[in-house]
């Protein structure tokens, strides 16, 4: 379903003043459409496109949004009557298609109004007519002071301005004014009749006027008659008055919101009041805080004054210290080249030594093997020796050896 975005105008969604402000360009533009081929550049939901088919030979209804042209196919259907989607500067249709081309409040939300008007010269039959308008800058100006600029419009017109650029492409510019005007209609209540109007006879303002609404054409047109539109719901005096009721009812609830507002204000105030004080005893305790920080910091300043003297001594110390070590250093230097020297002295003596001890070692070998050689030796020269006296004392012992003593013959042996 499409959505009212405040821009475009979707029947049943939107005011009744608006939908009649816009549907009325078309009922304008209506009495030139009869039997004619027209485009609607920028028909939207296709309301309008609707009321130009009532007397048109065929309409096609553009516009740049999908949704829209949907929209428009689901709720208004008649054979002479199509809807595609385009963008007013792409329009897809052969030179001279068209004997009435409409594009109401498209201009102004277009970069390069140009193309748009490009177009249509392009497409509008050589005795054909270009309806197009667009609301004028200064009124706008005027009525959103407060809320801004239209964020939808990329270049609003002044009212000669306007005329300026359609006389670009099209040299019979016919400009009108359109206002939504007051009205008092006298109406028959049980038939509708014919109408006749009397308008007060007053030279249009463009200045001060809501919306331009130019018929362009390439030849020259015949008169430029004032076009009054009046919508069946056009009891102002009744729409006023249900107005008024809505803005009562507005006012009352905003009255309402202006209490709980005031509520929430002397609320605010008694909160407002007790922060103050609050602060004020916070700021009491910071003065305090402050205070002390600057004793602190004093404390603080001493302290690294202290310290920046420590500091100075005990770099005095160190040095002190690394000349110690300094010395230290060279004496264990000297120390351990002394060990070093030492243990190599040692161990070469140690090797002497060693060597020495090996050869004794050696010689005691040898002493130990020629010692041995001898006890054997004397072991078995005393045993010789054992034998021999054991003989001799055989020889002593024996009868012949006395005999020979006796007899004095013999060797003379004696006992050890």
């Amino acid at each position: 379903m499409a959505e009212f975005t405040g821009e475009r105008v979707i029947p049943g969604q939107v005011d009744p003043d608006l939908f009649n402000e816009h549907f009325a360009r078309y009922a304008f533009a209506a009495r030139l459409a009869r039997g004619k081929r027209v485009l609607d550049i920028a028909c939207g939901t296709g309301y309008g496109s609707c009321e130009l088919a009532a007397v048109a030979r065929s309409v096609t209804g553009v516009d740049v949004s999908e949704d829209a042209v949907e929209y428009a196919r689901t709720h208004y259907a008649a054979a002479n009557l199509q809807f595609q989607a385009a963008p007013a500067e792409e329009l897809p249709f052969p030179d001279q298609s068209f004997d009435l081309i409409v594009a109401f409040e498209v201009i102004e939300h277009l970069h390069d109004a140009r193309v748009l008007l490009a177009q249509a010269r392009r497409l509008m039959a050589a005795h054909g007519q270009f309806i197009v308008s667009t609301p004028n800058r200064l009124y706008y100006q005027e009525t959103r002071k407060q809320s801004g600029p239209n964020p939808f419009h990329t270049h609003e017109f002044e009212y000669e301005e306007f005329r300026a650029a359609l006389s670009e492409y099209f040299p019979h510019v016919s400009l009108f004014v359109q206002n939504h005007s007051g009205v008092i209609v006298f109406q028959p209540g049980d038939s509708a009749g014919s109408t006749e109007v009397r308008r007060e006879q007053a030279k249009a303002d463009p200045a001060d006027s809501h919306f331009f609404v130019a018929v362009c054409a390439l030849a020259p047109q015949i008169g430029s008659p004032v076009f009054v539109y009046v919508p069946k719901t056009s009891n102002v005096l009744r729409e006023r008055e249900q107005h008024i009721a809505l803005l009562e009812a507005e006012l009352r609830k905003k009255t309402e919101w202006l209490d709980i507002a005031l509520k929430n204000h002397e609320a605010l105030v008694t909160k407002h009041r007790e922060q103050t004080a609050e602060i004020e005893a916070r700021n009491r305790w910071a003065e305090q805080l402050d205070k002390d920080l600057q004793r602190t910091s004093e404390r603080v300043a001493a302290l690294q004054g202290e310290l920046a003297a420590e500091q100075k001594a005990a770099a005095e110390t160190v040095q002190q210290y690394e000349s110690v070590i300094v010395n230290l250093e060279a004496d264990v230097q000297a120390k351990a080249q002394w060990a070093i020297d030492t243990e190599r002295r040692l161990t070469a003596e140690l090797n002497a030594r060693s060597d020495e001890l090996a050869r004794c070692v050696a010689l005691l070998h040898e002493n130990e093997t020629l010692v041995e050689e001898r006890t054997k030796w004397a072991l078995d020269l005393q045993k010789q020796v054992e034998g021999l006296q054991t003989q001799v004392s055989s020889v002593m012992g024996s009868r012949w050896y006395r005999m020979g003593r006796t007899l004095g013959l013999g060797p003379q042996l004696h006992n050890s």
